[in-house]
Parts: C-alpha cells; sequence; structure tokens
C-alpha cells in the first residue's frame, strides 16, 4: 500500500463514509489535534515513565485512535466504528482515583514541569485541552457525541494527575504558583 494517494491535493480530504470536506474544517482541526496528542502521548513513553504509567498510557493511546475515528464520521453515516463511550470515561476517572491515593491534596495551583515525562504530560494536558475546545466548537455546526467532549474534558484531568504522579515516582518537587503582590 502506497502511503500518498494525491487526493489531499487539493486542500479537501474524506471523513470516514466518503463525504469530502475541506482540511480546514473544524471536524478535521479536532480529530487533528487529538492525532497531535497521541503522537505526544509516544513520545511521553519515550521518556521512561512508571510501568502503570506506560499501560495508561498505552490504553489512552488506543482511545485516542477511536475517537479519532469517532470524530471523523458524522453520526448520521451510516459507518460502523467503535465510538468513545462511557466506559472509556470510567477508565480514565478509575486511573485518576488510583494516582489520587498517592499524591498530596494540591492547595495551590502548581507549575507545569519536572522531570521528563511530567513537564511533557502537563504539555500533552494543554494540547487535550485545545482539542476539547475545538470538538465543542465543532459541535456547535456539526453531529459530535456528549461522551467525545467528556472524554477530552476526563483526558485532560488524567493528564494533571499523571504528570503529578510521574513527578513524584521521579523524586521531582513541584513548584507552586506564587501570585505577584
Amino acid at each position: 500500500m502506497k502511503i500518498y494517494t494525491k487526493k489531499g491535493d487539493t486542500g479537501e480530504t474524506s471523513l470516514f463514509g466518503g463525504q469530502r470536506v475541506s482540511k480546514s474544517s473544524k471536524r478535521i482541526d479536532a480529530y487533528g489535534t487529538v492525532d497531535e496528542l497521541n503522537s505526544i502521548l509516544g513520545m511521553v513513553i519515550s521518556f521512561g515513565v512508571t510501568k502503570e504509567g506506560a499501560e495508561w498510557l498505552k490504553t489512552v493511546q488506543q482511545q485516542l485512535f477511536v475517537l479519532g475515528a469517532d470524530l471523523a464520521t458524522p453520526a448520521s453515516r451510516k459507518v460502523r466504528i467503535d465510538r468513545i463511550s462511557e466506559e472509556e470515561v470510567s477508565y480514565l476517572e478509575e486511573a485518576i482515583d488510583e494516582m489520587d491515593e498517592s499524591l498530596e491534596q494540591l492547595k495551590n495551583f502548581i507549575l507545569p514541569g519536572g522531570a521528563q515525562a511530567g513537564a511533557t504530560l502537563h504539555f500533552a494536558r494543554t494540547v487535550c485541552r485545545r482539542a476539547e475546545r475545538t470538538t465543542v466548537q465543532t459541535r456547535h455546526e456539526e453531529e459530535i457525541s456528549e461522551e467525545a467532549i467528556r472524554y477530552l474534558n476526563r483526558l485532560s484531568d488524567f493528564l494533571f494527575v499523571l504528570a503529578r504522579y510521574e513527578n513524584l515516582k521521579a523524586g521531582t518537587e513541584e513548584q507552586t504558583w506564587m501570585p505577584s503582590k
């Protein structure tokens, strides 16, 4: 199979189901940002995270492929694909709860940073928030599932907690934000 098809040379791409749309459409931006996020998570894994962190992140990477397909497929299209569901949201919540057991309760805002994996997870969280904003914006114009938006919202929480967890396991102290007077 060739990697190039030349079908996108005019600035359009196909959604699942065959509909052609501009590569600048909000839907394409939404699942393109999810793809960007997935790549960042691969980078995080390469930095050497805990065994639990790697397992969670690899599962999330699989879920992000499902989310990308979900976002690339208008609900009205009769194409059979997996879609993000409450099950994936619950997975993230359970992982957050597990990590929270070993983390100090936050009393202040913390600065993004820490060890290489933790700092990159903070970066991933901001990309996730952008994916969420773009997906919400898309939903104003097109059909996007509530589960997709709920998943992205919970995923950003998961990435924040995982950044704290990985920094703790790496022995890196969190830096609190100190407002100027």
